[in-house]
């Protein structure tokens, strides 16, 4: 047993490396994973540049370990392999997890030289224009163990490289259902949010969450409001866009430009950040996720269900394994701001009564299919089985 640097004993420890800890789905799988390791009895180290949610990791038990994990220098890659090598020995990590490319290299050369078992997430789709470019995508590829998000993700990879990985286990992103339970949150929060967004009781609530960037598809949910029949139809909807700028300040003024040119400045916020999510999607009426490029998995549509919410969504990636159409949404194909619209009429039009029961199947399915306890679960489970040969071959 190696010591910490507080003095303390390591048991075995498990480590994942991840760019940043501020926001996103990798980043909730890191921190869900960490708290359920150490539950499990093994010591949670997550390598990062740091965020908002170190805290949220520390809270569950695990440490974080200060990283430019973010970086894709090469010279950055070899300090971070070397001082992921050092770290494996010193503090008793018997697997190191990466969820990310540019970390996933420093991770790679890590394990290979300790001869620890190297497990890779893909938590996103990624495409090579260059033989280069398919070089750097190939380090997810190159587990001991590779984890696709959603079958979509798996049918991906194996296209990708023209044959799955020697272990490609599909482990869906899960949703806390204890966090996203509707019942725990307090109607007054929600009017409250509501009341924040300029809504009224009797208006439709449209949400479309994302960080500011084209590919959620900001531009498309505007351009489908504005196509939306009548004049007092727009007057009673509000279109919320959650998400951070991260810095995309072009992008966030040209949002607002086209808020304007279409008429709608009175019926389209733009909120920022939010960290209450499950406050959030309870407030809407509507839960749009416009992205145009497919998403391994999309943690919006799942959350959303888990809130019974019905939701329209893109048709492509995961969102057509987490989205039940006609029955707790609508798929709509990519771009398309006249389909966008027509399914916007169609669940105005439906009513409050038919939108819950659309909710409540939502919620059904994801409880069935995409909880946090099933993911952890699997993974937990996954490394127990390569710690397992590894234990074979007497290093564990």
């Amino acid at each position: 047993m190696s010591e910490n640097r507080s003095g303390a004993a390591d048991g075995p420890a498990c480590l994942q490396i991840v760019p940043s800890l501020e926001t996103g789905g990798a980043e909730r799988s890191t921190i869900e994973i960490a708290a359920a390791l150490v539950r499990e009895g093994f010591t949670a180290l997550v390598a990062s540049a740091g965020g908002r949610m170190v805290a949220e990791l520390e809270e569950a038990g695990g440490e974080w370990i200060a990283m430019p994990a973010n970086s894709r220098s090469p010279a950055t890659l070899w300090t971070n392999a070397r001082r992921i090598r050092d770290m494996i020995r010193v503090r008793n990590i018997k697997l190191v997890h990466a969820r990310s490319r540019a970390p996933a290299w420093s991770a790679f050369w890590a394990a290979r030289q300790t001869k620890v078992p190297f497990v890779t997430t893909y938590h996103g789709l990624y495409t090579a224009r260059s033989p280069l470019k398919r070089f750097y995508n190939s380090v997810m590829a190159r587990g001991d163990a590779v984890i696709a998000n959603s079958e979509w993700t798996a049918r991906h990879i194996s296209s990708e490289y023209g044959s799955a990985p020697k272990k490609l286990v599909v482990i869906p992103r899960g949703v806390d259902l204890a966090r996203f339970d509707p019942a725990r949150i307090p109607a007054e929060r929600v009017r409250q949010l509501r009341a924040d967004w300029g809504a009224t009781e009797s208006d439709i609530v449209i949400l479309l969450p994302g960080r500011l960037t084209r590919l959620k598809g900001q531009l498309v949910l505007i351009a489908a409001l504005q196509k939306l029949a009548g004049e007092s139809q727009r007057q009673s909807v509000r279109a919320v866009l959650v998400g951070d700028t991260q810095a995309r300040s072009a992008y966030e003024q040209e949002l607002q430009r086209a808020i304007s040119a279409a008429g709608l400045a009175r019926n389209v916020i733009m909120a920022g950040h939010v960290n209450e999510m499950p406050t959030a999607y309870l407030a809407a009426d509507i839960v749009v996720s416009a992205s145009t490029q497919a998403e391994s998995f999309g943690r919006v549509t799942a959350e959303a269900s888990a809130m019974e919410r019905p939701v329209i969504a893109t048709d492509h990636g995961g969102a057509r394994e987490t989205v039940l159409p006609g029955v707790s949404g609508f798929l709509t194909p990519p771009g398309d701001s006249e389909a966008l619209a027509q399914a916007l009429r169609k669940m105005i039009a439906a009513g409050p009564a038919a939108r819950a029961a659309m909710g409540a199947e939502g919620r059904a399915h994801i409880a069935r299919n995409f909880t946090v306890e099933r993911m952890t679960a699997d993974t937990i489970a996954l490394y127990r089985e390569l710690l397992g040969e590894t234990a074979a071959d007497g290093r564990l």
